[in-house]
């Protein structure tokens, strides 16, 4: 019975958990900004290519 109050008091688990979830989020998160990001600057690049082939 010790131990499985022992086992039900520890919370290391819990908190590996909980780190896990909010690295997992964050990472989303960040390929999601990155992503937007990528296509706004291609967009940017392709306009000034169009633009410098409309002045020849």
């Amino acid at each position: 019975m010790g131990h499985l109050r022992a086992f039900i008091a520890d919370l290391k688990g819990a908190t590996a958990v909980e780190y896990g979830l909010l690295a997992a989020v964050i990472s989303v998160a960040i390929l999601a900004g990155v992503g937007a990001i990528g296509n706004n600057v291609g967009n940017l690049f392709l306009k000034t290519a169009n633009s410098m082939t409309l002045v020849n």
